[in-house]
C-alpha cells in the first residue's frame, strides 16, 4: 500500500492506493479520528452522514497532494445536525457514516456516537 520515496528517508512513505481507515476510537463519545490515504493529487471529499443519508458535516472538500491524512470529527460541533435518538431505538447511541470520495474511489464506513446521558 506504500512506496518508498526517493529522498532516502525511510519514514516518508507515499501511498500507492486510496484507503479509508476505520475511525478511532469507535464507538466514541465526543471526538474521533478518521485517517485516509491519497496516492496522487486529486479533489477529496470526506463527509459525515446520519442514518437518513443527510449530511452532518463536510470534513474535507479540497484538492490534496499524495499522502496520508488524519481528520478529527467533533460531534459537539455538529449537534444541530444529529438526532437525539430515535423513537423505539436506542437513545444512548447513534450510527453515523463517513464517506471518502477521491478520484474514482468511493468508500463509506460506519461509526457509533455514544451520548452522555
Amino acid at each position: 500500500m506504500y512506496t518508498h520515496l526517493s529522498n532516502g528517508f525511510e519514514n516518508e512513505l507515499e501511498p500507492s492506493e486510496f484507503y479509508l481507515s476505520p475511525n478511532y476510537p469507535n464507538p466514541f463519545k465526543e471526538k474521533t479520528t478518521i485517517k485516509y490515504c491519497v496516492p496522487y493529487r486529486t479533489k477529496v471529499l470526506l463527509a459525515v452522514y446520519n442514518e437518513e443519508s443527510n449530511e452532518v458535516i463536510k470534513l474535507v472538500n479540497e484538492e490534496k497532494n499524495p499522502g496520508t491524512y488524519e481528520v478529527e470529527f467533533n460531534a459537539c460541533h455538529s449537534r444541530e445536525n444529529l438526532p437525539e435518538g430515535k423513537a423505539g431505538g436506542n437513545p444512548k447511541e447513534e450510527t453515523l457514516f463517513y464517506r471518502l470520495e477521491a478520484g474514482d474511489y468511493k468508500n463509506e464506513l460506519e461509526m457509533t456516537l455514544k451520548y452522555n446521558l
